[in-house]
């Protein structure tokens, strides 16, 4: 009887505990909804994410610049990890001898736990000055940088859940593969890698709700400049760097547009979880 207790005891804890996380995910939607509502009632919706222009003391509260920044740095900063992340789960998963990977793995994890400042701060005073080396113009601050730097800090999250990913497939599988005649590396690219899609679909877009809502790295080093950015090497500002940058001195209008941008991030990331779950229901 004391069995069946404890497990009535676990179900109903687990229930409460998922609505607790659901309500205090409401509460937030809210609270920034009830922010956003001065600046969506009477600026409107289009001109505040459509306009390219940001002057709060001049009455212009166009965010698409910032919105512009995060989704070409977030886009970038994938087109390097993704690769570097799968190729790094493979080699700890199917190549690496065991000595060599419990060494590499728990480095790679480290990346998790470094703070942002510090990537920042690395990449301010190295990554920087190099690409206004390479570029020749201005001081290095730049989307490139800002990428890079991002690139690094989500390498860490998608490299563990792919390698993850890929030890669940049964080694079946890969045997079946490999009596077929297959190689290994055909036997990776073409049994275990499609095995293992949904986890490292879902390892992309938790990197992707990373990238995007990463702060204070990307204010150090992307140069803060609300402009459209119009090369790799050209500054520019995310919408989390504007929130971080002019919520300290807002007031009225300017406060509330401020808000509308943390409501559009949450719409986004919300948008990019949507994305994965159908995508992974669709393969499965």
């Amino acid at each position: 009887m004391s069995r069946y207790f404890v497990d009535r005891i676990s179900r109903r804890l687990a229930l409460c505990f998922g609505t607790v996380a659901f309500l205090i995910l409401i509460f937030i939607a809210v609270f920034i909804l009830k922010g956003s509502l001065p600046a969506l009632g009477e600026i409107g919706v289009a001109d505040i994410l459509f306009s390219t222009e940001w002057y709060p003391s001049h009455g212009a509260f166009g965010i698409f610049t910032m919105f512009a920044g995060s989704v070409v740095v977030t886009i970038l900063a994938l087109a390097i990890a993704v690769p570097l992340a799968v190729g790094c789960a493979i080699f700890l998963a199917e190549v690496a001898p065991c000595r060599i990977g419990n060494m590499a793995r728990p480095a790679i994890e480290l990346l998790v736990g470094i703070p942002s400042v510090v990537y920042g701060l690395v990449g301010m005073i190295v990554l920087c000055p190099a690409i206004a080396h390479l570029s020749g113009t201005g001081s290095g601050s730049s989307v490139l940088a800002a990428a890079i730097v991002l690139a690094i800090m989500v390498l860490p999250t998608i490299t563990s859940i792919s390698e993850d990913s890929l030890r669940a497939v049964p080694t079946l599988y890969k045997e079946g593969a490999l009596a077929l005649g297959a190689t290994h590396w055909q036997a990776v690219y073409h049994v275990l890698l499609p095995a293992a899609r949904r986890g490292i679909v879902a390892a992309v877009v938790l990197g992707t709700g990373r990238a995007i809502g990463e702060t204070m790295a990307m204010v150090m080093v992307i140069g803060n400049s609300p402009i459209l950015p119009t090369s790799i090497f050209a500054p520019a500002r995310t919408l989390t760097g504007n929130i971080a940058s002019e919520i300290g001195a807002a007031t009225g209008m300017h406060e509330s547009t401020l808000f509308v941008t943390g409501l559009v991030l949450f719409v986004l990331i919300m948008a990019i979880n949507s994305v994965g779950l159908l995508l992974n229901r669709r393969k499965k």
